[in-house]
């Protein structure tokens, strides 16, 4: 055998190796950017509701988070929940830009589920037919819809064998709330956008519907909008409250308050939750006396 000239052999050649790139952090869920909406611009009746209104709510793995938004009345808190939902006329805004998951907001999207003060059931339909209208849009067959919307009937603490073929003008104002609550939660949307839903409610009702809108939250991990005129229940519901000011509208305060990890009747009780409230309330009755 001949042996090899030493000359004649060569290292091995190093493997090229190439970093891996970072992995870059998703978009924002909401983000507002300078934002103005004025009514009838360029008209003698123009009103602007918001002015330079910014904010970013960032795209938490796994979690939601839950954003109330208090003010005077007319600062436009309404205006920015139906700018997010891309609903006419408050959308589009007249001046910056309104971007969900790193776009722009270009109409109404199935990612984006809204409830609204008054009772929006379609009056002639049954529960069941009301909390299965998206999927039926969407053309889901009957029996899919059906069982669906059956799990979310139970979910919102309706009774399904008593309350699914009910018609809405026979139920109380909580279960048409729940009704509507359910019909958003269907369709799994990102961000649910949530306009005075339990003002027209009784008090122990309003307290029953924020436990169970605490319970849902945490299990569908979505983003909330939630505008209301109560202090007590913006303390209670939220981990970020937004105090806007005066009309025009635009961001005062933005206060962190603890995630609500008890009953509200237990939690609302306490001293430091009282505390929060009081300031808060001051500050919006200052608001509203025009003294800030």
């Amino acid at each position: 055998m001949t042996p090899m000239n030493e000359s004649s052999t060569s290292p091995p050649t190093p493997q090229a190796t190439s970093a891996e790139p970072p992995i870059s952090a998703p978009p924002p869920v909401v983000e507002f950017c300078d934002v103005t909406k004025t009514y009838n611009a360029g008209k003698r009746s123009a009103f602007t509701a918001i002015r330079d209104v910014s904010f970013c709510i960032d795209d938490i793995p796994s979690v939601g988070e839950f954003i109330t938004v208090v003010g005077p009345s007319g600062c436009g808190k309404s205006t920015i929940l139906r700018l997010i939902a891309g609903l006419e006329p408050q959308f589009p805004p007249t001046l910056g830009r309104v971007l969900v998951r790193g776009a722009d907001v270009r109409g109404p999207g199935a990612d984006r589920g809204m409830v609204f003060q008054s009772y929006t059931s379609f009056d002639n339909r049954k529960v069941i037919d009301n909390v299965a209208f998206g999927l039926e849009c969407r053309g889901v067959s009957k029996k899919e819809r059906y069982e669906l919307a059956r799990h979310w009937i139970e979910r919102v603490g309706l009774d399904v064998r008593g309350d699914q073929d009910k018609y809405p003008h026979e139920l109380s104002g909580g279960m048409r709330q729940r009704v509507a609550i359910a019909r958003s939660l269907i369709l799994k949307p990102r961000i649910i956008l949530m306009d005075e839903p339990f003002g027209a409610l009784d008090p122990t009702t309003r307290m029953h519907m924020q436990d169970l809108l605490v319970g849902l939250w945490n299990e569908v991990e979505a983003t909330v909008f939630f505008v209301t005129h109560s202090i007590t229940e913006a303390v209670y519901l939220g981990d970020r409250c937004f105090v806007f000011s005066g009309s025009p509208g635009t961001i005062l305060k933005q206060m962190k308050v603890p995630r609500p990890d008890r009953r509200a009747k237990e939690m609302q009780r306490e001293p430091s939750f009282q505390q929060t409230v009081f300031e808060l309330r001051d500050l919006i009755e200052r608001l509203e006396e025009g003294t800030v």
